[in-house]
């Protein structure tokens, strides 16, 4: 397990940088003011950082473009052109006092506020930042993140009894598919994915070794961690569970014992996000739907913005479904995924594929088919990551001589 994150790190330094996303700066910016840096000074390293990386993937881009590998290193003019573009949004907002809040204005104050609510991945990425800079810094806290969700796979893979080689290629699974280079993205899609892989490890543990309590303190500790970092996964996490639990109790009853408090647990989760998100005024679904509905608040809000966001719902799946019907890659990892965690998962099964829907609810509360990478379902992806090799699992069995693992083994499965 350790040699392959590490073979995973390694084969990380092909690409330091040249990362990063559209939502990097506002949480490098957030980062650094934590680490107590002035609004102006934060907002040069952050644009460094930013013009740098463009720099970087212009310079690769051009050495391989049939037509411009043979002229001059573009890093200069676009440094340049970076800059004097990212301080002209920047700028006249510190000079006309848009200085509150931990993030670079960019953009509206309402805007900027969708990231001052998301704390826990900035406070993550301090400690790298600060030790080793914006461009280190962020590359290995993205290799501990990625490291992390790869090493928790495995380990919700042994919990439920998989031999050793099949828990390892559930490992391998999650570094090459999406999850692993999503992850690695300087952004909080990777946190998400491995504190929702804890809370399936949670629910792993109560269902299927004698760490009840244990498992129950695992799965409530990731919704609380998940609401500093993306209080919107909290609260779908949370009712993927409460909903997975109660079905999985009055489908087998000789579950419902420990199903129930895991329903219990994620309910309390999903209302406790609420209230929460309620008391300390972060912004409501509205404004989410009115930031979606006018381009990040360019433009005057919507009148009627509901009956808009369910015609764009509808139009989006129809276009979503017609590019995967192209490329099935994805469906078909999904079909499979599913069809092993609950033929073989048992009822932790169900809770794999709760954890991986919350990918799919993310994404129809942003039903923008343009946004970056297909980021916001890639949790999805921890179907296919934790399904398939429970999926394989007969086959394995059959063919490779495993030792026993019955109720003897129950307690030390993770081992």
């Amino acid at each position: 397990m350790l040699l392959l994150a590490a073979l995973f790190a390694v084969v990380q330094l092909a690409g330091v940088t040249g990362r990063d996303t559209p939502d990097t700066k506002n949480y490098l910016a957030y980062a650094l003011s934590l680490s107590g840096g002035d609004k102006r000074s934060v907002a040069a390293e952050t644009i460094d950082y930013v013009c740098a990386s463009q720099a970087s993937t212009a310079r690769r881009t051009q050495s391989v473009h049939v037509l411009r590998f043979h002229r001059a290193d573009p890093t200069v003019p676009v440094t340049e052109t970076c800059r004097e573009r990212e301080w002209a949004q920047v700028a006249p907002r510190l000079a006309a006092g848009q200085t509150g809040g931990h993030t670079v204005p960019y953009l509206t104050e309402r805007y900027m506020r969708i990231f001052e609510v998301r704390p826990g991945y900035p406070a993550f990425l301090v400690p790298f930042v600060t030790a080793l800079g914006a461009d280190w810094g962020l590359w290995t806290a993205g290799v501990v993140i990625a490291v992390a969700g790869g090493v928790l796979a495995f380990l919700i893979l042994r919990t439920l009894a998989v031999p050793v080689p099949l828990a390892l290629t559930g490992q391998a699974l999650y570094y090459v598919l999406p999850c692993g280079s999503t992850a690695m993205r300087p952004m909080a899609e990777g946190l998400l994915m491995a504190l929702t892989l804890a809370a399936v490890w949670g629910c792993a543990l109560v269902l299927r070794t004698d760490r009840r309590r244990a498992g129950l303190a695992l799965v409530a500790g990731s919704l609380a961690a998940l609401f500093t970092v993306k209080h919107s996964q909290a609260l779908f996490l949370g009712l993927a569970l409460a909903a997975a639990g109660a079905l999985i109790a009055v489908r087998r009853r000789s579950a419902a014992r420990d199903a129930l408090p895991l329903a219990a647990v994620g309910l309390a989760g999903a209302l406790g996000t609420m209230v929460l998100a309620r008391l300390l005024h972060y912004p409501s679904e509205t404004d989410s739907l009115q930031d979606l509905l006018t381009g990040h608040f360019a433009r005057p809000d919507r009148p009627r913005p509901w009956p808009e966001f369910w015609q764009l719902e509808g139009n989006f799946w129809v276009e979503w479904l017609r590019r995967q019907a192209v490329q099935p890659l994805f469906l078909a990892a999904l079909a499979a995924g599913a069809w092993g965690a609950l033929r073989r998962g048992r009822a932790a099964g169900g809770f794999v594929v709760a954890a991986a829907a919350t990918g799919v609810l993310t994404q129809a509360a942003h039903p923008d088919i343009a946004i970056w990478g297909d980021r916001l379902i890639v949790l999805a992806w921890l179907l296919p990551v934790l399904g398939l090799p429970l999926l394989l699992e007969p086959v394995v069995r059959g063919r490779v001589a495993v030792p026993a693992q019955g109720q003897g083994a129950r307690v030390g499965a993770v081992g």
